[in-house]
């Protein structure tokens, strides 16, 4: 789907977690000059080991840290002052729409209000299987190889209070092969569904900008 309205590009921030193989897709799309309508201005970690950051470092995007384990008293996770600290940093940075790609912080209220439908995820099915609270990472293939399903592919979607209950975007199926390991399985959906359509949905996101 091509855009050819002349809005100026939407200022996106990508969220991230780990090694951060969906921002760099999204990069990628970017150099190739697949998102006209998007600016990739900020990626937000929530952890400061996090190798995305130094993708985003290597990429001239600007980088902040919440670091999930300063907000830990005890055993206790304070995600109200997490999501008041997001909204904090994403408004600082003049941010339209949120990308999570690979965020394991589960946002509140205050994020979801202040970034109402402008805010998508990368899941790694084909929702509504395998989705839902305790299926991401590892778990979600496993879960899939254990059904024994034959296809299963990435999804993305708006978020909601409902976690992976949002709106769908863009699906994208991947074949199940007979010798898939979870392992196996998480490469090739990556490779084939999830660094494929997350690019493509951050780009009518907002190209779309205000219409949903």
């Amino acid at each position: 789907m091509m855009y050819t309205n002349c809005a100026a590009p939407r200022r996106a921030a990508i969220l991230v977690s780990g090694g951060g193989t969906n921002l760099q897709a999204i990069i990628d799309a970017k150099g190739r000059g697949e998102l006209p309508h998007a600016d990739i201005a900020l990626v937000v970690s929530s952890d400061k080991s996090a190798f995305a950051l130094e993708r985003a470092k290597n990429a001239g995007i600007a980088c902040s840290v919440l670091d999930e384990a300063d907000y830990m008293y005890g055993a206790v996770f304070n995600g109200i002052q997490y999501d008041s600290d997001l909204v904090y940093v994403l408004k600082k940075n003049e941010i339209d729409v949120v990308v999570l790609a690979g965020f394991l912080v589960i946002i509140g209220g205050a994020v979801l209000s202040a970034y109402k439908n402008r805010i998508i995820n990368v899941h790694p099915s084909l929702i509504p299987s395998f989705c839902g609270e305790g299926f991401y990472g590892l778990a979600v293939h496993d879960a899939a190889l254990k059904r024994g399903v034959k296809i299963t592919g990435a999804t993305v979607h708006l978020v909601n209070e409902i976690i992976d209950g949002g709106k769908i975007i863009m699906q994208k199926a991947v074949d199940v092969g007979a010798d898939d390991t979870p392992e196996t399985l998480q490469r090739r959906v990556m490779e084939q569904a999830e660094w494929v359509i997350l690019p493509k949905a951050l780009e009518i996101l907002c190209a779309e900008f205000g219409m949903w």
